[in-house]
């Protein structure tokens, strides 16, 4: 386990180096999107039109903010991450036609995102649930938000962050994914309970 400090753009070489248990901390500019900001970002680019924000060298985050306008201004109050298996469907397209380096979120994701991760050299990494207020004190400005008529937790919003983290990488470049080794070990587990049990 490494603990890396990068800076937006992430460099594929960047995300290739990260392995499954490093700890990450983010300075820049990340994007938020969830199902319908995915939907709408395919739906551009199958008809070839160009999306507001450039998400080559990009961070994307699976969350709904709560925020508010202050003085013509937005501020985050809380930016919990939202359970990243409602992306899988639209994910391996997203990272075949955006160079999308790093995408946070919890819960994990499936194995054809951990295919298309390592394909493009991406990873996925984990954002501690109930942690919102963490999150939304390593924003250090709301650069901008589009499509705000799919609703507010729903839009693509612009952050500025500085030391956002702690993530962990649970999906690496290199087709490893924690969650499926979780998954072998209770398959083990299970059949040495179900043997002592008789």
């Amino acid at each position: 386990m490494v603990e890396y400090r990068l800076k937006t753009p992430i460099s594929e070489e960047d995300a290739r180096k990260l392995n499954v248990g490093d700890i990450v901390y983010i300075t820049g500019k990340i994007y938020t999107a969830r199902d319908q900001a995915h939907r709408r970002i395919l739906e551009y680019a199958d008809k070839g039109l160009k999306i507001p924000v450039d998400l080559n060298g990009s961070v994307i985050f699976h969350v709904g903010p709560i925020v508010k306008k202050q003085d013509d201004k937005w501020v985050v109050i809380s930016a919990g991450p939202t359970t990243s298996t409602r992306m899988n469907l639209t994910t391996p397209k997203l990272l075949e036609n955006f160079a999308v380096r790093i995408i946070i979120g919890k819960g994990g994701m499936s194995k054809e995102v951990a295919e298309a991760l390592k394909r493009r050299g991406a990873v996925y990494c984990h954002f501690t649930g109930g942690a919102g207020v963490l999150a939304a004190k390593a924003v250090k400005n709301v650069e901008g938000v589009d499509w705000l008529d799919l609703g507010v937790p729903e839009a693509l919003w612009r952050f500025e962050v500085e030391n956002f983290g702690p993530v962990i990488v649970t999906i690496d470049s290199k087709g490893r994914s924690i969650y499926e080794d979780v998954g072998k070990n209770v398959e083990k587990n299970l059949e040495k309970i179900y043997q002592q049990m008789g």
